[in-house]
């Protein structure tokens, strides 16, 4: 049995001065709505505002998250905190719930009792929300294909830019009609979005969390694939997991002909699960009808096993 380790490992885009600006935008616009919706007595507002806290919230998150993964690795976390930005995706998908929940308890109390609302300053509040939203997504539109952490900045902002188009619809709405259940109704809507966007997010950072395959890999294929090498009779003991929202790690066992060079089958091994999956950690046990194991880690030193199945090095 062979085994061969591959840690090359891609650098994850750094988006601190990304995470600074929409931070420093979005209070500021969080402080704007919330006393324009007390002022306009406008629940769509106070709702959308309430969201919006819960979002600097999650960029603060989703920002510390981003900077604990590039810790190096110590004798405790042989990792590092690469799973950092996971949690970081979960929490803020938690806290979008509970702000969810929050608007929805209101908008249903505001529907029992509705209150007329300032159409005017609605809409003039809302539009300033949609470009303060609109810049802020752009600023995560870059890195949002391939880190679920900052997807979930970047989807969070665009769902918040809809959301206050939606506000401004409400706003025109109330003008023309005078219709004070508008307001709750609106309320209502945009925690439908914001549930509909948050949705993917939750169930995608859960199965990294534990340890799941990660989404956009078929195990399957990635048997198959190592089957096809040149050589190989069997895959079994195949692993995939999350490292990180931007990195994939892989363990397999393969059952090689006699006569194969572990070393050439390994290298082609670590190559396929890279260039085809795109996972940059691989260990790859190599295994004979011989029984006899031999390893060598991606610097070259060598390893040999016993039957209890532990390497040891020499």
């Amino acid at each position: 049995m062979g085994a061969g380790h591959s840690h090359d490992h891609p650098h994850p885009a750094d988006f601190g001065r990304a995470f600074a600006i929409g931070i420093a935008l979005n209070l500021g616009f969080v402080a704007v709505e919330a006393f324009y919706g007390f002022v306009a007595d406008s629940m769509a507002l106070l709702a959308d505002a309430g969201h919006n806290l819960s979002d600097v919230l999650g960029l603060v998150l989703a920002w510390a998250g981003a900077a604990l993964v590039k810790r190096r690795p110590n004798e405790r976390f042989s990792y590092g905190l690469k799973k950092s930005s996971i949690l970081a995706a979960l929490l803020n998908a938690l806290l979008l719930l509970v702000a969810i929940g929050a608007i929805i308890a209101e908008a249903i109390r505001r529907l029992g009792d509705p209150q007329p609302a300032n159409g005017e300053t609605v809409m003039a509040v809302a539009t300033v929300g949609i470009v303060v939203n609109g810049v802020t997504a752009w600023l995560f539109a870059r890195g949002r294909k391939h880190d679920i952490n900052i997807r979930g900045a970047y989807l969070h902002m665009v769902a918040d830019a809809a959301v206050s188009v939606g506000v401004v619809v409400a706003g025109f709405l109330i003008l023309q009609t005078g219709a004070a259940w508008i307001d709750p109704v609106t309320s209502l809507v945009v925690a439908a979005v914001i549930l509909w966007g948050t949705w993917g997010l939750l169930t995608e950072s859960l199965t990294m969390t534990l340890a799941g395959v990660p989404k956009g890999i078929d195990s399957s294929h990635v048997g198959r694939a190592l089957e096809k090498l040149p050589g190989v009779t069997a895959v079994h003991h195949l692993h995939i997991w999350s490292l990180s929202t931007t990195e994939s790690a892989l363990t397999v066992h393969m059952v090689v002909e006699p006569g194969v060079d572990r070393d050439v089958i390994i290298r082609q091994a670590n190559a396929y699960v890279h260039q085809l999956f795109g996972i940059a950690h691989s260990t790859i046990q190599v295994e004979s009808d011989t029984g006899r194991c031999v390893s060598h880690d991606h610097e070259g030193h060598g390893f040999y096993a016993h039957d209890d199945g532990v390497a040891h090095g020499h």
